[in-house]
Parts: structure tokens; sequence; C-alpha cells
């Protein structure tokens, strides 16, 4: 009766856009004035707005998150045979954009409270060829950033936050997109505010903003038509995408504030759960934002973890893994006990569903399979 009363219910996505605003007007208006491409006034618009909502001078939006990495990092001046310290524990992506510079992504090992990456191991993974570091704001909780970026300014190394799960979190009264050289944003689908696919870089930084601009253009030199001055990309993000973005700025506090309830609840329904489960740290300098909500097994591993996320599964709820850290992907594989926290919390986490749409309810439900699974 139970399995047959589960199969009734709805099933919950482990994410889900909110498209409640001037989204499909915003989208017409393109449609209805031919202007689809990567020339538009909403690009521009978003460009300003998005700046605007991170505190800081300049926003180039790109085509998705992985881009505005690349492209940073290119802007930096990375090149090939330079190394820069990125953690495991994050998506691909962070390494990867590295990886395409024809550079070195060094690992270090996550802080096992708050996941991100830990300042304290920054220090030994330094060598003649560091260029820089990639701080990941993982699930929504900035990085540490005052013992980063003082070992930056020591070494004489860039920043680039790595904010793509971040929209709005706050480090010490700052909203994450300011705080280093450049920040790379994502807006997939399943992010906090969403262009379909998409991304930006902010900086507060003129000429970084221009270099920016060239690259992401092919090279473009402004002002002289088919005349390119490096090789570039076409990183563009269309005007539809961008529409698509400032109707979601528009929204943010909306945005942001449906996670906060649902952080909320979360918390209060799983303390019960404490003798099993452990739960990503809210330091106490941070205001974090939830993209996800992460929960990993006080014992076991992958194996228990993935039972349970199948007895979930079974109960129509959908859930996915905690990021398998970079040094355990064939890409990027090293020996495992150099990274010990990362590859113990990746083992044990899962992401819970997280997105606007939930009610309290259903976060009842899910913590009800949750329980019953552990049991």
């Amino acid at each position: 009766m139970a399995n047959n009363l589960e199969n009734a219910r709805p099933r919950i996505a482990v994410a889900a856009p909110m498209l409640n605003g001037n989204e499909k007007r915003y989208v017409l208006e393109c449609l209805e004035t031919t202007w689809i491409s990567s020339i538009g006034r909403f690009i521009t618009e978003f460009e300003g707005a998005f700046a605007r909502f991170c505190g800081v001078e300049h926003a180039v939006a790109v085509s998705n998150g992985t881009t505005a990495l690349h492209v940073g990092l290119v802007a930096l001046g990375l090149k090939p045979g330079d190394e820069v310290i990125v953690p495991t524990l994050t998506y691909i992506a962070t390494a990867n954009a590295v990886t395409h510079c024809g550079a070195k992504p060094v690992l270090v090992d996550c802080d096992p409270r708050t996941l991100n990456m830990d300042p304290a191991a920054i220090g030994k993974k330094i060598t003649a060829r560091t260029k820089g570091i990639i701080p990941v704001h993982l699930y929504g909780h900035p990085a540490d950033m005052d013992p980063i970026i003082s070992v930056a300014r020591d070494h004489g190394l860039f920043v680039l936050e790595d904010a793509a799960e971040a929209h709005g979190a706050e480090y010490k009264g700052r909203r994450v997109g300011g705080l280093g050289n450049a920040a790379a944003f994502s807006f997939f689908g399943n992010k906090i505010m969403t262009t379909g696919e998409g991304g930006m870089v902010t900086t507060n930084d003129s000429d970084l903003a221009a270099k920016l601009r060239l690259y992401r253009g092919q090279g473009l030199v402004q002002g002289r038509r088919y005349w390119h001055s490096v090789v570039g990309y076409n990183y563009r993000m269309t005007n539809v995408a961008a529409a698509l973005g400032l109707a979601q700025l528009e929204q943010i506090d909306a945005l942001i504030g449906s996670r906060a309830r649902l952080a909320g609840w979360y918390r209060s329904k799983l303390e019960r759960l404490a003798n099993k489960l452990v739960l990503q740290a809210a330091e106490p300098w941070t205001h974090p934002v939830l993209w996800m909500q992460t929960v990993m097994l006080q014992r076991g591993g992958e194996a228990e973890r993935d039972a349970v996320m199948r007895e979930l599964d079974e109960a129509g709820i959908e859930t996915r893994p905690v990021f398998y850290p970079m040094h355990l992907l064939p890409p990027y594989q090293e020996d495992a006990t150099l990274y010990p926290y990362a590859t113990r919390c990746a083992s044990r986490g899962m992401n819970l569903p997280t997105h606007g749409h939930l009610t309290e309810a259903e976060v009842d439900r899910i913590c009800g399979a949750l329980e019953a699974a552990l049991d």
C-alpha cells in the first residue's frame, strides 16, 4: 500500500527553474523585433543590471559558465605551462577551463565543514609556475576569501572566483563576484537564476573588462569592422538568453528568498537526523545562498549513499550525488589519500531537491523519505 501511495504522488524533481516574471514578454520582444542573436538591448541591460547586483564596475555576458571561466583565464594572461590552484571538490568545468588554456590545474583538499577549498592547503602547492587561484563558492556557500586573497597577494597571483553556484551570496558583507580580480557565473537551467545556458564574467578592472570583450567576440576590435587583433572565441550570449536573464534578475530577491525559506525548512526538519547526517556548514561570516541542499552520511561510503538515493528514487524523489572530486576522475586522477576530506565528503554526499517551487509539505515528504531510507 505504501509503495502504491508513493507512486500516486507527483515526482519531486531535484531542480526546476522559476519563470514567474517578464521572461515570456521579453523573449517575445526579441522574436517580434528579430533581435535574436548576439546584439540587442537586453544584452547591455542585463550586463549593467548584473554588475550593479554584484557591486562591480563591469559584467561581460558570455555563452555559458565554462566559457566564462575560460575567457576569464585567457584575459588574465594564463599561458601553456602555467599552473592554477583549484579545489579538487568542484564541478569538472573549473579544472577543464585551466586545461583548455594549456595550463595545469593543481588540486587542493576541501574544508570538511563547508566543502570549499581549504585556504591552509594552498601555500604548499605554489610553485614558480603558479599564476592564479580559482576558489569555488560550492553549492552557494562562499569560500573563505580573505586568506586566499592574502596568499595570492603575497605570491603575485590572480584570483578568479568560480561563482557559478552562488548568485547573491555574501562574504563578510560583500557579494561574491567582486572579491577577486574577476569572477565567473553560470546561468544554466538549474541555477538560482537562469538564461537556459549562459554565463557572466564580473570585474572592477576596466582593462581586464576590455580584454574580456575582445576575446569573447572573436578578437574583433571595436570600431573597425572585421579587424581581429587576437585569436578570440565565439563566446557571445544571445539577446534571447539575455532577455531571460534580465527578467530573472528583476526577481532575484524573490528567487533568493525562496531558497532561504527552503534552507530553514530543511534545517529544522533534518535536525532529528543529526546522528546520521551532516549538513554543509554555514559559517557566521557568510550569507550563503542555497543552490543545492547538501547532506552527507555520518558513516559509510559511496555504496551506502547510493542505496539511500535509490530508496528516495523509488519514493518519487530525485536526488544527485555530490560532485566526484577531480582527483578521482580519469583526466586528473591522483592518489585519493592525498585528499582525504574531499574523498570522504564526496562519497557520502548527496543533493536533495532544491528549487523555489517546493512547498513545506514536499520538504516534509522528502525528509520523511530520507529518514525511512536511512533506517
